[in-house]
């Protein structure tokens, strides 16, 4: 309190002064029109920034769970695309609503670990037995393929990443039926490999690679990349450049895919083996 008193009685000069000018302030802004509207303006200017300050720091504090409320609503919408095209392909040819079932089955997870600077890089989810995960599922995200589940236990999967030399996925060209095997040669972590190319498949840099469908793993047509560079020898190596759509150093929700009809087909194609 004594404290206070001195403050005061220190600098009661410029108190006073201020005082006063607070009141000069107020005076000609209630008795001249032109500065009150000034100053109300002004007032408006500061308090909405403020507000909008505040609201964009909310809005921050918020985006984790809205990630993960856009993560989890962005695998509803995959499996009822899913059933929906399962429909569709059904009645192209008649009407029975008894003769179709969901071709592909989509699990949300979020990514607890996740390296790409090895030549075998894994990934980790949050998700195991107990959420309906198994080994050789397609782990993608709403920008492309992630990799592969290979180790499961009750609540975490290991995920063989495609930045991973054992990698080998079926991919093909969006816009033509050539397709090819999606490799990594263990140098740059935005670039893959497509190898394998038939020699009278066409096409040019900036072409959408996607996958080929043509295992039990992946969908088809989700996404992958695009072509970067086309070697000058490619009838010898066969091999292009893909760029990653996916930055694969910054993931965070994922979803994990797996094909309900796998067993099935493995079991059709295995039959005379």
């Amino acid at each position: 309190m004594q404290q206070l008193f001195y403050f005061f009685q220190r600098y009661k000069n410029f108190l006073f002064f201020l005082f006063l000018e607070i009141i000069a302030v107020a005076l000609i802004i209630n008795n001249n029109s032109f500065h009150r509207s000034k100053f109300i303006s002004s007032t408006n200017f500061i308090t909405g920034g403020l507000y909008q300050t505040s609201s964009d720091f909310l809005e921050y504090l918020d985006l984790r769970k809205n990630n993960r409320e856009l993560s989890e609503e962005n695998t509803i919408l995959k499996n009822k695309l899913s059933l929906l095209y399962s429909v569709i392909d059904t009645t192209k040819v008649y009407i029975d609503s008894t003769n179709y079932a969901q071709n592909f089955l989509y699990i949300n997870s979020k990514i607890t670990n996740n390296t790409y600077n090895n030549i075998d890089n894994f990934i980790t989810l949050n998700r195991g037995y107990e959420h309906g995960v198994t080994t050789e599922m397609a782990v993608i995200n709403s920008k492309g393929i992630i990799g592969i589940t290979d180790n499961v236990g009750h609540k975490f999967t290991r995920v063989q990443s495609i930045l991973n030399s054992n990698s080998k996925i079926n991919a093909s060209f969006k816009n033509n039926n050539h397709y090819g095997t999606l490799k990594w040669n263990g140098q740059n972590f935005n670039t893959v490999q497509l190898t394998d190319l038939p020699r009278q498949a066409i096409f040019k840099i900036g072409d959408t690679i996607v996958t080929g469908g043509k295992s039990t793993i992946f969908p088809e047509n989700i996404l992958i990349g695009t072509v970067i560079d086309i070697p000058k020898n490619l009838s010898a190596s066969n091999t292009i450049n893909i760029k990653l759509f996916n930055d694969m150093t910054n993931l965070r929700h994922v979803q994990i895919v797996t094909n309900l009809n796998k067993k099935e087909i493995k079991s059709v194609e295995n039959k005379n083996e």
